[in-house]
């Protein structure tokens, strides 16, 4: 029988996977990546208000994370500055800023590392609840707005002829993204969040073809990867996020052999 504490990190992180894969997958179809990082870094910042202020660290960092991607939208349509640039000032700057005000605040102790690189092992039931309920929002809200967003992927400009609200689209989208990186936080940390999004997707993409046939397996090669990473990070006495991320890669790697099953697809 596995300890109590296996069981928690184990649900908590398989939860966190089957939200990431799909939700990932527009990541990369989008190229966002460094967008997810910008949103993920502000985590820290988020953390360190709900310290200060005494609230949930999952409030605190949705918060955040919202009011980056609005500031982000704000600085764009200014035109003065490069959006990759914008993102990169805003990834960094909000992770530092998030690190000074936790220094600050020397009546706490705080395990930086834990909120950097993550700690499934002690995650409660609490969370494992949170993630659950968080996950089975997030997903209800794909499923509902999937075609629309799939639309928008391929082409705003015709997805917004048919009728589409592109722009809904894009605020439901980031606001998904803060939920998931506010629940995935104790899981892989604000530093690896992105990669548990990317990574399972990228290694979908290798073995089909349809959006919805890729939010699944990228679902499931997330989950694959969360257990072999536990399992991995029991074995050899390492961190369970990074072995996590370790064991995405692993399987993405994997995915890039010469399978008779993609030579097909090449």
């Amino acid at each position: 029988m596995p300890d109590e504490f296996l069981v928690r990190a184990a649900l908590a992180g398989v939860g966190v996977a089957l939200v990431a894969g799909p939700l990932g997958c527009f990541v990369v179809w989008r190229r966002l990546a460094y967008f997810g990082d910008t949103m993920a870094h502000s985590a820290l910042l988020g953390v360190a208000l709900a310290l200060a202020f005494g609230f949930s660290t999952q409030i605190g960092v949705l918060v955040v994370a919202l009011a980056v991607a609005v500031l982000l939208a704000l600085l764009e349509r200014l035109r003065t500055i490069p959006s990759d640039t914008l993102l990169g000032i805003l990834s960094h700057s909000a992770l530092s800023i998030g690190l000074v005000a936790v220094g600050f605040m020397a009546w706490l102790r705080v395990d930086l590392l834990a909120y950097l690189f993550g700690d499934v092992l002690s995650v409660s039931w609490t969370d494992v609840a949170t993630v659950i309920a968080g996950g089975a929002g997030v997903l209800a809200i794909l499923a509902w707005l999937w075609r629309d967003l799939v639309a928008a992927t391929v082409s705003p400009d015709l997805a917004a002829a048919e009728g589409i609200d592109v722009l809904r689209g894009r605020i439901v989208f980031t606001l998904l993204m803060a939920v998931v990186i506010a629940i995935a936080m104790k899981i892989v940390g604000v530093l690896l969040i992105t990669s548990l999004l990317i990574i399972p997707a990228a290694t979908a993409r290798r073995f089909v073809g349809s959006p919805e046939a890729m939010a699944v397996i990228a679902a499931l090669t997330g989950a694959v990867a969360v257990l072999a990473g536990l399992a991995f990070s029991l074995y050899a006495d390492t961190p369970s996020g990074p072995s996590i991320v370790v064991a995405a890669l692993a399987l993405f790697l994997m995915s890039l052999l010469p399978l008779p099953m993609l030579a097909g697809r090449r």
